[in-house]
C-alpha cells in the first residue's frame, strides 16, 4: 500500500500563551474519506466540509484516497476554526499538489479559517501566538490578512497575510512574490477621551481621591446618594492616568486577540475600562466555561474594572475578587488543564449607602432602619473591603455649585500634571519592576514607608479604634505613601496619614452603628 504523509505547523493558545501543533496529513488508498483526531472540538471536527468544499470552490478535487489528520500533541485540547488552512495545505502537500521545502515548513507557523469560496477568514489568539513563534523555535507566520497587522506588532517575526487560498498557493507555488506586513509601530501619544474632568463640576474630595487612586493605583470605593456623581466621576479616571507602554499594550491586546474581541482593532493602545452588569456571572466576572475564557477582570488587564451598585451584586460574585485584587492573576482549574489569565485592574466600585439610597444625605431623609442598612451592606465582606484602599463619600451636589456656578473645573489634563510628579517618584523607586504604591510588597513597607514619630503615634491610636487588619494597616500606609509623594516628601508626616484615614469611611460607618 502507497502512503503519503505531510506535516504543517500551527498553533492554538492556552491561557495567553501560544502552544505549537503538528498537523499531519496522511493520504492512503481507499474510498475518498476524511477523519480528524487529537482531541478536536466541534469546530474543528466540522472543517472537513469546509475544507472539501474550499478546495472544490478553488478549483481543486481531492483524490480518492483515505484522508487522516492528526493534531498533535494528541492529549493537548484543542478549540476554533484555526486549523482549517494547515490542514488544508497539508492535503495539498501529500497529495503531490504542492511542493513546500521541509525548511521552509520547520520554520513557518500557519493558521486560517477557510470560508466555502476559498477565503481566508479572521481568527482569535494570533497576536499571542506572533509573541510565542520564537520561544515555539519559528521565524514566519501565514495568517489571514485582517489578523496580519496585529501579528506585525512582534518584531523578527515575517508575517505573511493572505486573502484567499488561491492566492496562498500561488505564493508557495512562487507564481508570485510573497510580501511580508511591515512591522506596526505603536503610535503612545497622550490619550484622547469624549470625557473630561472640567465636566465635573464640585465634588472636590473625590477628585483629590481619583488624583491619589490614579497616582499609585489604588482601588478606590464611592459611596454616595443617587444622582451624586459617583458614575460620572468613576468613567473618568482613565483620563488621568498615564499612557500605556509598550508591554502593556501588548499584555492588553493579547487578551483580547484571544477572545476575539479586537473588534478590527490591530491594538488595545487605550486603557481598557469595563463596566459589567451587577447581573453578571461569576465565570463572566472572573473567567471560566468548559473552554476557559478571559472574564471582566482580564479585559480589564492594564485597565479599569468598574463596577456600579456593588451592593447588587450576587455576593459570590463579588467575593471571587479577592484572590485578582491581591494576586493580579487569575487562575481557572479544569480537570485536563489549569490556565492563569493575567487581571492586573484597578477597582473603581460604587454603592448607595442604603437600600433607599439618602442615608446621610443633606437633602433627603433616609426611611431605612438601621436592620435595613446593616443587611444592604453584608455583602460587603471585611477581607474585601480590606483590599480596597480607598473608600470615600459622595455627597449630593447643591444648586449653587451644581448650576449656578459658570466656571469650570480643573480638566484631566491639569488633574495629571499634578499627579506626574508621583508616577516619576515611584518609577525611581520601583526602578523596572513595574510596580506602584498600590501593589508595593509587604516586605517593601518598612523601607519605603517611612513615617515621622508623629504620624508613628497617630497611626498607633486608630489601629485598635478602627479594628484595622494588617492588610488595612499595609494599605493606609501605601495610600499616605502616594499623598506624601503628591507633594514630593520623602518622608511619611502626620497630615499625611490623617488624609489616609480620612478615606475609610466605611470603618467610621460601621463603627457609628455597632
Amino acid at each position: 500500500m502507497h502512503t503519503n504523509i505531510t506535516k504543517i505547523f500551527s498553533a492554538t493558545t492556552i491561557g495567553v500563551d501560544a502552544h505549537c501543533v503538528e498537523v499531519e496529513v496522511d493520504l492512503s488508498l481507499g474510498l475518498l474519506n476524511f477523519f480528524i483526531v487529537g482531541l478536536p472540538d466541534t469546530a474543528i471536527k466540522e472543517s472537513r466540509q469546509r475544507i472539501q468544499t474550499a478546495l472544490k470552490n478553488c478549483g481543486i478535487m481531492l483524490p480518492d484516497r483515505k484522508i487522516t489528520v492528526n493534531l498533535a500533541p494528541a492529549d493537548l485540547k484543542k478549540e476554533g476554526t484555526l486549523f482549517d488552512l494547515p490542514i488544508a495545505l497539508g492535503i495539498l502537500q501529500a497529495a503531490g499538489l504542492l511542493r513546500i521545502s521541509k525548511t521552509f515548513l520547520d520554520e513557518t507557523l500557519f493558521v486560517g479559517e477557510l470560508s466555502l469560496d476559498g477565503t481566508i477568514k479572521q481568527v482569535k489568539g494570533v497576536l499571542a501566538i506572533a509573541c510565542d513563534a520564537h520561544k515555539l523555535g519559528k521565524k514566519r507566520l501565514i495568517v489571514p490578512k485582517n489578523n496580519a497587522q496585529e501579528a506585525a506588532l512582534i518584531k523578527g517575526i515575517e508575517v505573511i497575510g493572505v486573502e484567499t487560498l488561491v492566492e496562498l498557493i500561488a505564493m508557495l507555488r512562487s507564481e508570485r512574490p510573497m510580501q511580508p506586513t511591515q512591522y506596526s509601530h505603536i503610535n503612545r501619544l497622550a490619550n484622547s477621551y469624549k470625557e473630561d474632568f472640567s465636566e465635573v463640576k464640585g465634588q472636590e474630595q473625590a477628585k483629590r481621591a481619583l488624583k491619589i487612586a490614579a497616582a499609585g493605583r489604588h482601588n478606590i470605593l464611592f459611596i454616595g446618594p443617587p444622582g451624586s456623581g459617583k458614575t460620572m466621576l468613576a468613567r473618568r479616571l482613565a483620563t488621568i492616568m498615564p499612557p500605556m507602554s509598550f508591554h502593556e499594550v501588548l499584555e492588553a491586546s493579547k487578551i483580547y486577540s484571544v477572545c476575539g474581541k479586537l473588534d478590527g482593532k490591530p491594538l488595545i493602545t487605550k486603557r481598557p475600562v469595563r463596566a459589567p452588569h451587577h447581573t453578571i456571572s461569576q465565570a463572566g466576572l472572573i473567567g471560566g466555561g468548559s473552554y476557559p475564557q478571559p472574564g471582566e477582570v482580564s479585559l480589564a488587564h492594564h485597565g479599569i474594572l468598574f463596577l456600579d451598585e456593588l451592593t447588587e451584586f450576587k455576593r459570590d460574585t463579588i467575593e471571587a475578587l479577592r484572590q485578582p485584587l491581591e494576586g493580579k492573576t487569575v487562575s481557572i482549574s479544569r480537570a485536563l488543564q489549569a490556565i492563569t489569565y493575567p487581571a492586573s485592574f484597578l477597582l473603581v466600585a460604587a454603592l448607595n449607602p442604603c437600600p433607599c439610597g439618602f442615608y446621610g444625605d443633606s437633602k433627603k431623609k433616609c426611611t431605612c432602619s438601621a436592620q435595613h442598612i446593616e443587611r444592604y451592606l453584608q455583602k460587603l465582606s471585611g477581607p474585601l473591603l480590606d483590599r480596597i484602599d480607598i473608600q470615600i463619600h459622595v455627597p449630593s451636589v447643591d444648586y449653587e455649585t451644581a448650576i449656578a456656578t459658570k466656571t469650570t473645573g480643573e480638566s484631566s489634563a491639569q488633574m495629571f500634571e499634578q499627579i506626574s510628579c508621583a508616577l516619576n517618584a515611584q518609577q525611581n523607586r520601583f526602578k523596572d519592576q513595574a510596580l506602584y504604591n498600590g501593589s508595593m510588597p509587604a516586605q517593601g513597607i518598612d523601607n519605603w514607608c517611612q513615617v515621622t514619630p508623629e504620624g508613628q503615634e497617630l497611626i498607633k491610636k486608630v489601629f485598635d479604634k478602627l479594628n484595622l487588619s494588617m492588610r488595612g494597616y499595609h494599605k493606609v500606609l501605601k495610600v499616605a505613601r502616594t499623598i506624601a509623594d503628591l507633594e514630593e516628601s520623602e518622608l511619611i508626616h502626620e497630615a499625611h496619614i490623617k488624609e489616609a484615614l480620612s478615606y475609610r469611611c466605611l470603618d467610621r460607618h460601621f463603627e457609628k452603628m455597632w
